[in-house]
């Protein structure tokens, strides 16, 4: 394959316009003043250590096609446009490899109707800064709509035979107290029915992601990491902490399949209702170190719809009013958390499925039509709040029930059971 060395906006622009599959070697920082879209079979790929920057003043960044690969450079765009992303139309776009980037703005890889496949490869990249609040293109159900993520991975064609395979490593996403805006990571397909993601492995490093939603919004929802609906994982890992900051601010959400996740490293919350995992979702096998919420009615586990086999964490702690530890509102396998469970709130406001709901911080929830198989309390279940119930059956049923440690109710008017 032809290798063409560029140094100038002008250079870069000759070689796509020849429209000949090539090697674009970048030898030096560039400013576009629009988009470019790289033709069928096009490699750019920065020449030293990632530090030659590609840069776009006032516009997206690079559309990628076919066959097209982006290596070893910083992108910059504004953080409201894309960075990277997909043009439309193109029936098979082939193999889209991602790899050693630094990006501002988003990168979004979409597919339409028109586009059926999509093979997707992105590996050591960063996104430090993006905005996706304003992108029309937003999965509904159970009464909210999901932001788009600084990336973005998103079937939108609902072809039933229309699919992206995608394989994301070593994603990071945001800094710590300088998240990026929306969600973090968002992987979905067009739905239950439509067209399918299949992700064969996500793993990341820290993500920190703010929806900077108005507090009290209902119907809006964003992750850290949320695998939507339409999409099958194989396998997600997490080796950095995962925090969101603000309003209905999920850290980990499904509401596909996943078959293995696990999380090497803490996950919190600071902002109302921001949950540190729910699922709607099925998942075969989930494991977890910390859980840690600090918002207004920001629970520890959720499980709303779906399933989940095996699940394990180190320990739940919520620190906020209505932020209860562990609810359980479907059937599921078996819960094991090593630690302690333990709640420093009391009463108060929660998302619940689009409507905002009071709540008492119950370490323990086990709601009607929730059944859990086995729960193993390791340590203590702990709460400080007044006017919570420690470890409460709300027409739930839990079948094998351990707990290694103490039920301790320390608030006011506070039970220790509610059958």
């Amino acid at each position: 394959m032809k290798l063409t060395k560029v140094t100038t906006l002008l250079e870069l622009m000759q070689a796509i316009s020849e429209n000949i599959p090539q090697v674009l070697e970048i030898e030096a920082s560039i400013l576009s003043p629009h988009s470019i879209s790289l033709p069928q079979g096009y490699k750019l790929i920065g020449k030293s250590n990632g530090s030659y920057m590609v840069s776009f003043n006032n516009s997206d960044g690079f559309g990628v096609t076919r066959d097209n690969t982006i290596s070893n450079l910083t992108v910059m765009t504004k953080q409201t446009n894309r960075a990277i992303y997909t043009v439309y139309g193109i029936p098979d776009m082939g193999n889209i490899v991602l790899e050693k980037l630094n990006i501002t703005g988003q990168v979004s890889i979409i597919s339409r109707p028109g586009t059926d496949k999509i093979n997707l490869i992105a590996d050591n990249i960063h996104i430090t800064s993006c905005d996706a609040r304003h992108y029309s293109e937003q999965p509904q159900k159970y009464g909210v709509n999901v932001y788009q993520g600084a990336l973005t991975v998103y079937n939108f064609n609902s072809n039933e035979n229309s699919k992206i395979d995608c394989k994301l490593t070593n994603i990071s996403i945001g800094f710590k107290n300088a998240p990026v805006i929306g969600s973090g990571i968002f992987v979905s397909g067009f739905g239950n029915e439509g067209g399918k993601v299949n992700l064969e492995t996500l793993t990341t490093g820290p993500v920190y992601s703010n929806g900077m939603l108005p507090y009290g919004t209902a119907d809006i929802i964003t992750a850290a990491v949320f695998i939507v609906y339409g999409v099958e994982a194989k396998n997600v890992e997490h080796n950095g902490e995962l925090m969101t900051y603000g309003v209905n601010d999920m850290v980990l959400d499904t509401w596909g399949k996943v078959e293995k996740w696990v999380s090497n490293y803490p996950v919190v919350s600071y902002g109302p209702s921001g949950i540190g995992f729910v699922n709607f979702g099925t998942v075969k096998d989930f494991t977890a170190q910390d859980i840690i919420t600090y918002g207004l009615g920001a629970r520890g586990f959720n499980q709303y719809d779906g399933t989940v086999l095996n699940i394990k964490f180190k320990s739940i702690t919520t620190y906020g009013d209505g932020s209860i530890g562990i609810q359980v509102s479907k059937p599921i396998g078996n819960m094991t958390v090593e630690g302690n469970v333990t709640t420093y709130g009391s009463v108060g406001n929660s998302l619940v499925k689009g409507v905002i709901t009071r709540l008492a911080a119950n370490a323990i929830s086990i709601k009607s039509g929730g059944n859990v198989e086995s729960l193993t309390i390791t340590g203590d279940i702990i709460t400080y709040g007044d006017n919570v119930t420690n470890y409460a059956l709300e027409g739930g049923k839990v079948t094998k029930f351990n707990i290694g440690g103490k039920i301790i109710v320390n608030g006011k008017k506070s039970q220790k059971y509610k059958p």
